[in-house]
């Protein structure tokens, strides 16, 4: 797991006040939302926001991409990481 995704997890738990979510409990390449960790639409905006806060990266609501940038933690770290490189 790198840096990058160990900082989204706790952002992630932090963000969204999961209190009974621990960063072992996430796995770095599961869903975020439906069957994974159970995030929806919401939690989605409160992300974006805490992310372009945090990382000063926007993720437009209208990227052709979007689905796939917040698919997982692995693949959500890999976006931020290209952006701000």
């Amino acid at each position: 797991m790198s840096e990058m995704e160990t900082e989204l997890k706790h952002l992630i738990i932090d963000t969204l006040a999961l209190e009974d979510v621990d960063v072992a409990d996430i796995d770095s390449n599961a869903a975020l939302f439906n069957d994974g960790l159970g995030l929806d639409s919401i939690d989605a905006l409160e992300l974006g926001l805490a992310i372009r806060k945090k990382y000063q990266v926007k993720i437009d609501a209208e990227h052709d991409d979007v689905i796939k940038i917040f698919a997982s933690v692995a693949a959500l770290a890999e976006y931020i990481e290209s952006v701000r490189n």
